[in-house]
């Protein structure tokens, strides 16, 4: 996509949901929850990456990050999380990443800045098996957004509201102990403030289901 003619918010939503997209890609491929042939080798941003090409499994991940590129310009999604559950839906371990993007932030994109930044998350995240648990075989995996708000509370456009809507409420039950929190990598400076952390299940955590 061409960002020349982009605001500096649509620039860097535009990076970040590629980036998320690699990313998703290598947690997915960090649990082993396909077999390797549904994963290729390729670089991104000088970095060798494990990415989805299985067709289903690609469009999946393409489909849901690239679904959050105008909540992301407008600085409405505050976390994006792969989360991996057991056969009853209760997680087991959440890949939280947590954003800001800077919405007063008016000078020219360093785009190689921005990318050298987010490159040590994919690198992190290359070394974080040893952080994580193994799966049951029954298990299995999603993508959530958590907004800070929605469009349509503040007065969108029809189209905004639309897109809105393909967003539908997770079933995903709730830790009723605080999670353990394990961080892996964050990063501090304008225009974008990230946060990458594992969640799982604190001692003696149960679920319960918050509708219930």
């Amino acid at each position: 996509m061409d960002r020349k003619n982009q605001t500096p918010q649509g620039q860097i939503a535009q990076v970040i949901v590629e980036f998320l997209e690699v990313a998703v890609s290598c947690i997915v491929f960090l649990k082993g929850f396909y077999p390797t042939r549904a994963f290729e080798r390729r670089r991104y941003m000088n970095v060798v990456v494990q990415k989805a090409v299985h067709p289903q499994l690609a469009d999946y991940i393409h489909s849901v990050t690239t679904g959050l590129l105008p909540f992301i310009q407008k600085g409405l999604v505050e976390r994006v999380v792969v989360i991996f559950h057991d056969k009853d839906h209760i997680p087991l371990e959440k890949f939280v990443f947590k954003l800001a993007v800077n919405q007063s932030y008016g000078s020219e994109l360093e785009e190689s800045s921005l990318e050298f930044a987010l490159r040590a998350f994919l690198i992190k995240l290359t070394v974080a098996g040893p952080l994580t648990k193994p799966l049951p075989s029954d298990s299995s995996w999603e993508i959530t957004a958590y907004f800070r708000s929605l469009p349509a509370e503040e007065g969108a456009k029809d189209k905004e509201e639309d897109e809105a809507r393909l967003w539908i409420p997770t079933d995903t039950k709730a830790w009723m102990q605080p999670p353990q929190i394990t961080p892996i990598k964050s990063m501090g400076c304008d225009p974008l403030k990230m946060q990458l952390y594992l969640e799982q299940p604190g001692p003696s955590a149960d679920a319960e289901d918050p509708a219930s």
